[in-house]
């Protein structure tokens, strides 16, 4: 139960009502979110070990528990996040850049829910299809993008709302790759032709995979395993009108980095967005798109609040984050060296450099707070003593004044 002053997180949930969750949904619990509940509750516990550092002036004792570094845990999964904008800030080129959603519909969401890997790269297939023809015919830009794509399979409640994100610079290379083309002004690819294009080819995809025997239907879904019934739904979703979202564009590269540190390593809810736990209720903000981006508050049950947020585990192994066209992996670096030769730019505009590499001021004032004793302000605090898990640490006496010492 959290009281007045407590910051609750995601662990503290699963700590505490983790037992109740398997009471109610244990039978319809997989192995991996089984994992992930396993994992999160241990997070930073004695269950994990730890180590011991200790005050070299007054003996102050400091127990530090180890991480569980599961992706899908909030407070670790920031931590590996650096490394990798590091990386895309070498990868930036000194253009505009929109920012393009591709969403599955709801009716589709459950069907994904079942057959997450296979639906999920279905999507990933169709949303880089799509911009990369629509962005090569010559009625629009005729260029090869190149492009990051991001997978979200959340909305604001944590329902299962599938959708990727697509970081894009405002232009590409010519289909002979001997000029830059850029987008004119904030105007990227034609919304609606995006959406039809989209719509065709993921119910396509999703009728091969079908027909392919590669999706299973169980509980309320079942009937969709009947042809019928399945190509019923897919006729039915081709006659509704999609909505493929194009943002404003980012404007330079600065911002390109701020969104990708916001938005590509997250789970489906952070713990800052975490307002109490109490009486079995866990309560959070959430934002209303719906109504001017209000900030609101919802209560859950907390084994329902358990149970949604176990709906975005991914496969083991699952890759949520892709690079498509002249930033796929194969072509990377010769293609942006050619990019920029293009744009007559010789580095990176935010190229790292000795002194962007060495810790700020902040950071460096954090390391120095960490090594400090935080009783007498004096001494550093060393490792003394590592962990097993579960082991526990009786600290010593505090150590007597040396300044009275005789």
């Amino acid at each position: 139960m959290s009281t007045a002053g407590d910051t609750p997180e995601v662990g503290d949930i699963f700590r505490q009502y983790g037992s109740a969750f398997l009471d109610a949904f244990g039978e319809s619990t997989s192995a991996a979110q089984r994992h992930v509940l396993d994992a999160l509750a241990a997070c930073r516990t004695s269950a994990l070990g730890g180590h011991v550092d200790e005050c070299d002036e007054c003996g102050h004792p400091r127990i530090s528990y180890n991480s569980c570094t599961n992706r899908h845990c909030p407070k670790c999964l920031v931590s590996g996040s650096a490394e990798w904008l590091d990386a895309r800030k070498v990868e930036l080129l000194p253009v505009q850049y929109f920012h393009v959603v591709f969403t599955l519909p709801a009716a589709l969401a459950s069907l994904a829910l079942q057959n997450k890997k296979v639906v999920y790269d279905l999507l990933f297939e169709a949303t880089s299809k799509t911009l990369q023809e629509i962005a090569a015919d010559p009625k629009h830009l005729g260029v090869q993008l190149g492009f990051l794509a991001i997978l979200h399979s959340w909305g604001q409640i944590l329902l299962h709302h599938p959708h990727i994100h697509c970081v894009v610079p405002g232009g590409g290379l010519s289909p002979d790759k001997s000029r830059w083309i850029s987008c004119p002004g904030d105007y990227f690819l034609p919304v609606k032709v995006l959406s039809r294009l989209f719509r065709g080819k993921i119910l396509h995809l999703l009728q091969r995979a079908f027909d392919q025997k590669r999706l299973t239907f169980h509980g309320s879904l079942e009937m969709l395993a009947e042809p019928s019934l399945f190509k019923g739904l897919i006729d039915q979703l081709y006659k509704k009108e999609w909505i493929v979202y194009s943002k404003r564009p980012f404007g330079g590269p600065e911002q390109v980095l701020k969104y990708l540190a916001r938005y590509t390593h997250r789970v489906a809810i952070s713990n800052r967005r975490l307002i109490s736990i109490e009486n079995g209720k866990v309560t959070f903000s959430w934002k209303d798109y719906a109504d001017e981006n209000k900030q609101r508050r919802m209560t859950l049950d907390a084994t329902e609040f358990i149970r949604r947020f176990l709906l975005h585990v991914l496969p083991k192994g699952y890759v949520r984050i892709r690079h498509y066209g002249f930033l796929a992996n194969r072509f990377r670096e010769a293609s942006l060296e050619l990019c920029r030769k293009l744009l007559g730019v010789t580095h990176p505009p935010l190229e790292s450099d000795e002194a962007a590499q060495e810790p700020s001021g902040d950071e460096d004032l954090g390391r120095k707070a960490e090594k400090l004793c935080p009783v007498c302000r004096k001494g550093q605090m060393v490792l003394v003593r590592e962990l097993k898990p579960f082991e526990t640490y009786e600290p010593g006496p505090a150590r007597s004044d040396q300044g009275n010492s005789s």
